[in-house]
């Protein structure tokens, strides 16, 4: 009974350990798209002076 109980709490550990992954890669891409914005603004500040 032990056993079953610590591979059900093993599994939830893993799917949580993805799902973490997937925010944080998801985070990742929203911070580099806000960059990319960032220097494109900055780019066509550069380009009006």
């Amino acid at each position: 009974m032990l056993k079953k109980i610590m591979v059900i709490a093993a599994m939830f550990g893993m799917f949580g350990a993805i799902s973490a992954c997937n925010t944080v890669a998801g985070m990742g891409k929203d911070v580099q798209t806000g960059g990319e914005k960032v220097q494109d603004a900055a780019q066509d500040a550069q380009k009006k002076m």
